[in-house]
């Protein structure tokens, strides 16, 4: 739609892996470098792994593009397959004719073998290219390993290179695969872009679409552009063929951060929605909650703290204590204190002894006191 605005011949952003679009990043040069080295050096086995959207199977159609015609390439990208569909696969990406009923495993592997002696009599190499390999079976991947066993006394007649997301790397550690993952001598793991790639990045592509200088992105589109895609090229492919069709429809030709912005909010949909949803919940609702709830546990201690008071004013006592009556003494006056009664702990000897020592002197006391009565008669 804004291939025309912009002068392009092509959209530059399609997420289809086109070689020709391929940048050179220096994750990516090394990566490029070790399936060369691999492959001219007969090493067997090369596998190279990264993330989703780093860019591994453009890598790949880059890789077949450099090779020399004397290298015979077969390429496997769905790996969804059993162990005979694999060597079918092979036989015909290798261009190995064989009988159209099929035929058993066996058949497939001698026909196989036959192919690479020739090549390697002639001179040539063949490469076996499997894209997201993560997917094979154990199964599969230790026929993949039954393969290599298909060489010479120096040299190995076919090189196998495994391509997958970071789950491969896990997938070969595995107890069950320790033979096939000891086989392979070169590996890479694939980042993404870094900052200052980026620019370099979408300018590459431009060019390669026949840009003439038409677009153009703003530094800080730029720092948008990488903020939200940390360098994954798809995530990149993705918000800037948004963030042109933006321009084209304000009628622009310079890209700024705010479409990208807008280019990155349309991306989101429904997602960023319910993103800010949960942003507020959490700026507006959660905050006053815990206020409260800090407020019922401070409150909680205080009422612990001062039970007893709390408990005697609700009972009565406290304002019994603190309001003074008729018979009761001001406030302010002096009280007299009162005298203690002596407590006295007896055992019941003792006690019984007191109790007649008190009764004999009661007695005593009597006859002093009482007059004597003189009796008429």
């Amino acid at each position: 739609m804004y291939t025309s605005y912009f002068g392009f011949k092509e959209s530059p952003f399609n997420l289809t892996p086109d070689p020709r679009y391929l940048f050179l990043s220096p994750h990516h040069r090394e990566a490029l470098d070790h399936l060369l080295y691999g492959i001219n050096e007969r090493k067997g086995f090369i596998a190279i792994t990264g993330g989703i959207g780093t860019g591994k199977t453009t890598l790949c159609r880059a890789l077949l593009d450099q090779l020399d015609d004397s290298i015979k390439s077969a390429l496997i990208f769905n790996s969804f397959i059993n162990e005979k569909e694999l060597l079918e696969i092979i036989n015909q990406e290798f261009g190995i004719n064989m009988d159209p009923t099929g035929g058993t495993k066996k058949e497939y592997i001698d026909r196989l073998n036959h192919f690479l002696l020739e090549t390697f009599s002639g001179g040539g190499n063949a490469v076996l290219l499997i894209d997201e390999a993560q997917n094979l079976s154990h199964t599969v991947l230790e026929q993949i390993r039954m393969l290599s066993n298909l060489e010479t006394e120096k040299e190995k007649l076919i090189q196998i290179v495994l391509v997958g997301q970071s789950e491969l790397r896990e997938l070969l550690a595995s107890s069950s695969l320790r033979q096939l993952n000891e086989r392979i001598m070169v590996r890479y793991e694939l980042r993404p872009l870094a900052h200052m790639d980026v620019q370099g990045y979408v300018e590459h592509r431009l060019v390669v679409a026949g840009g003439r200088g038409n677009s153009r992105f703003t530094k800080g589109a730029f720092k948008a552009i990488y903020r939200y895609s940390h360098g994954n090229p798809r995530r990149i492919n993705t918000v800037c063929d948004r963030a042109l069709l933006i321009a084209y429809a304000r009628g622009k030709y310079t890209i700024s951060k705010g479409m990208v912005g807008s280019a990155i909010e349309e991306i989101r949909g429904d997602i960023a929605a319910e993103h800010k949803i949960k942003g507020w919940f959490w700026k507006r609702v959660v905050p006053p909650i815990m206020f409260l709830f800090l407020l019922i546990i401070v409150a909680g201690f205080a009422g612990w703290s001062f039970r007893e008071h709390i408990f005697n004013l609700f009972s009565g006592q406290e304002k019994m204590a603190m309001l003074p009556t008729r018979d009761t003494p001001s406030i302010s006056m002096p009280l007299k204190n009162k005298k203690q009664e002596a407590t006295i702990y007896l055992d019941e000897k003792t006690s019984l002894a007191g109790l007649f020592t008190l009764y004999n002197k009661t007695k005593a006391d009597d006859n002093h006191v009482r007059p004597k009565q003189t009796i008429i008669m």
